[in-house]
């Protein structure tokens, strides 16, 4: 009973501690709307990048560094406490869950691998004036500018948009990719989808994930800006022409490792990019960079300083005697 106990209130506090940091997080960044929209476009989908993944680090951290080492301290082993049925679906739920986020997580690496394979079959492997990343043209149906994995990305691009964009409407695309590349898109994107599974009960995160992905490709849209005015319109005609080649009533499907040009369910629409990356061709290129670093850098420091201070603390024989004393009131009320 002692081991089963234990492992039911951490699945249990686990969820609790997501859920409630993720409410948190997403009433927080509902009530900043406003300022986050005064922010650039990269300050504000950091923000929102570390409200999103922040409540599921918070949880780990807290149990790891509190509820596991005073249950381990403080718990007798010989314990009469018994697992309720409201602690059990709790901590069913939880583990139903993390049991999805690797699943998740696992399929998304698998379906990346297999499109990746797939795609380096059918395309022929080309060089272009300043790419550094491993560029292949391929014949497929649907407009195609990707940019494939997370550590070792490839940039793919459909043989139609390579022979239907002018030379500088793909650069200025590309320019947008390496936007996503520089801010390790990919990477954010597959750890928001792993652990948007593990929470089953509040909704909430997915209007934090469509808001970062939103602000990211703005971002991107901004870093491709930065190079000249004249790149922010190049950019804005090639999102015509490349929407223009989308099949009618197609959508390409994408793993979450995967940034693809206008693949994005959640990414603003065609209009509303074109227009802002008109008002950025008249603004000065050099008043895109963002002006604030330590914006983008305070929501880091203040999820270090929770995690630094945690370890710090837990610690304390007080401090775990507290934690158990909460433990213990959360299993009576549970029971």
């Amino acid at each position: 009973m002692y081991e089963f106990l234990g492992i039911t209130l951490v699945l249990a506090l686990l969820l609790t501690i997501n859920a409630t940091a993720t409410l948190l997080a997403a009433g927080m960044a509902r009530a900043c709307k406003r300022l986050l929209w005064k922010c650039s476009a990269r300050t504000r989908a950091e923000i929102l990048f570390v409200m999103r993944i922040g409540p599921p680090v918070i949880a780990i951290v807290a149990i790891a560094a509190f509820m596991v080492p005073s249950y381990l301290t403080y718990e007798p082993y010989a314990t009469k406490e018994t697992v309720g049925w409201k602690l059990g679906a709790l901590a069913t739920l939880s583990a139903i869950g993390v049991a999805l986020a690797i699943a998740r997580g696992i399929r998304s690496w698998l379906a990346t691998r297999s499109l990746l394979k797939q795609w380096l079959n059918a395309s022929t492997q080309i060089h272009l004036h300043a790419i550094t990343v491993p560029t292949f043209v391929l014949k497929h149906k649907f407009p195609l500018i990707a940019v494939v994995g997370a550590m070792r990305p490839r940039l793919f691009i459909a043989r139609h948009v390579l022979d239907s964009l002018s030379e500088e409407e793909l650069a200025a695309a590309i320019a947008h990719e390496y936007g996503h590349l520089a801010a390790q898109d990919n990477f954010k994107r597959s750890v928001m989808r792993i652990s948007r599974a593990a929470l089953l009960l509040i909704p909430c995160g997915r209007w934090l994930d469509r808001a970062w992905s939103e602000a990211s490709e703005s971002a991107a849209d901004e870093h491709a800006a930065q190079r000249s005015s004249q790149v922010a319109l190049d950019l804005a005609s090639a999102l015509v022409r490349i929407a223009r080649m989308i099949p009618s009533g197609q959508k390409q499907t994408l793993p979450a490792a995967v940034s693809g040009f206008l693949m994005s369910e959640d990414a603003p629409g065609v209009k509303v990019r074109v227009s802002r990356l008109v008002e950025l061709a008249a603004t000065d290129p050099r008043l895109l960079v963002s002006s604030a670093p330590l914006v983008r850098f305070i929501p880091w420091l203040v999820l270090t300083v929770v995690v630094v201070l945690s370890v710090t603390i837990e610690s304390r024989p007080q401090v775990l005697a507290a934690v158990h004393q909460i433990v213990e009131h959360v299993v009576a009320f549970l029971s």
